[in-house]
């Protein structure tokens, strides 16, 4: 075999969005506000669920690690992202494109197992209200917690490693804005059968059964409510469970039409725009959704604001 045909680049291209120029101005102003928002959204999250007393619970705990698992996980992609949106340089060295891999791949699988614990937190506060405090207890949240950001790792040090060690025959071009896995196994230049039944099982496993034991857990709670045949219960069940089930639908949405959907059903550039949209706009709502719907962060934040104006 000819020894050039072994070689691989030092540097992947990115080519994203580069074929339309215009709309490259249009995507470089949308994401960086999006990251900004991101940026001051979550940080106010965490920041006021660490400060008032009264968002010490469960339901916050996890919701903090949700915000810093999603300022990671757009920070891993949007800085690299936007430099490729600013100029015609649509470069990042191997180095980069397996730290980026890595990272987002490794939060992108956390948030999947984090956001099925959070449907699972919420069951528990409407069908066993009583009994809430002792069963999710402090050590046991943060035991929840521990199994999802082991889950994403163990993930990523699986899938990202195989896939880096794909030989690629000099083939350098990604059709993407970011260094995923689907893109690049792309690239390989030998059978990649094997690859794609792994990532299928990873998809099964990280996706699809999250999905599955997320409606199993509103499946519980719609039963519980129902007995009650109450409208207040109906609108308390919403205002405790509405603005995770929104962030479940907008992430799992797209995510599943990326990795479960066949790749024939929606051209290329549709699906850089689905990615788009759960890495960059998705990370911007959650904050927007969890706020603007919740009276008891919205009464945290004017306790702490009343309390530095009077200070």
């Amino acid at each position: 075999m000819d020894q050039n045909n072994e070689t691989d680049a030092a540097y992947f291209v990115l080519l994203g969005f580069s074929d339309q120029p215009r709309l490259e101005i249009i995507l470089y102003v949308v994401v960086l506000v999006s990251y900004l928002m991101t940026l001051v959204g979550n940080s106010a999250i965490i920041l006021v669920s660490r400060l008032d007393s009264k968002l010490n619970t469960p339901m916050y705990f996890f919701l903090t690690n949700l915000s810093f698992l999603d300022l990671c996980f757009t920070t891993s992609i949007v800085p690299q992202l936007l430099w490729n949106l600013k100029g015609p340089a649509k470069t990042i060295t191997w180095t980069g494109c397996a730290i980026q891999l890595y990272v987002s791949l490794s939060l992108g699988s956390t948030e999947c197992v984090l956001l099925t614990i959070m449907a699972f937190d919420r069951y528990v506060a409407v069908c066993k209200p009583l009994n809430y405090t002792t069963i999710m207890h402090p050590s046991f949240c943060k035991a929840l917690a521990g199994v999802a950001w082991l889950s994403g790792v163990g993930n990523t040090l699986i899938q990202g490693t195989i896939t880096l060690r794909l030989p690629r025959c000099g083939h350098y071009r990604l059709q993407h804005f970011l260094c995923e896995v689907p893109a690049m196994v792309k690239l390989a230049c030998v059978d990649i059968h094997a690859n794609e039944v792994q990532l299928f099982v990873a998809t099964l496993v990280l996706l699809l059964i999250p999905m599955l034991l997320i409606l199993v857990s509103y499946g519980f709670i719609v039963q519980a409510v129902a007995k009650i045949r109450s409208v207040q219960a109906w609108r308390k069940a919403l205002g405790t469970c509405g603005s995770h089930l929104i962030v479940v639908s907008l992430f799992f949405g797209t995510s599943s039409v990326i990795y479960i959907q066949p790749k024939r059903s929606y051209g290329p550039v549709q699906g850089k725009f689905l990615t788009l949209f759960y890495t960059v706009v998705t990370p911007t709502l959650n904050p927007l959704i969890y706020t603007l719907r919740n009276k008891d962060f919205k009464g945290a934040l004017r306790r702490l604001v009343g309390s530095k104006n009077q200070g």
